[in-house]
């Protein structure tokens, strides 16, 4: 069974040699994390409460930060690894994590 949650985090970056994104700029980042498990005696996998707070700890290190200043290339692709790893120290059940930077344009692990 899957079960997902969805939070935002802001953030600025720039990609350093890239034309387009080589300046400093910002983005509010989607984040969707849906974990895999089964329902316990209660009728639920995890409660959302208990989830969202596991998920807002480890974006908390993320959110309203500069990136580059702890990532040497924060690409979507990078973001979203360093993301997973993050939250990994937070929640214990096998998850997926799609990052969504803006309208359109996101990537899974």
């Amino acid at each position: 069974m899957k079960l997902g949650v969805i939070d935002y985090i802001d953030c600025a970056h720039y990609i350093p040699g890239h034309d387009k994104c080589g300046a400093l700029h910002g983005h509010t980042y989607k984040i969707e994390v849906v974990i895999e498990g089964e329902k316990n005696e209660s009728g639920m996998i995890i409660d959302f409460g208990e989830l969202k707070k596991s998920i807002k700890t480890g974006l908390d290190f993320f959110d309203h930060k500069t990136l580059n200043d702890f990532m040497d290339f924060p690409s979507v692709e990078n973001i979203c690894e360093a993301i997973k790893n993050k939250l990994s120290e937070h929640i214990s059940f096998p998850f997926t994590l799609r990052v969504w930077e803006g309208h359109g344009k996101w990537v899974e692990m």
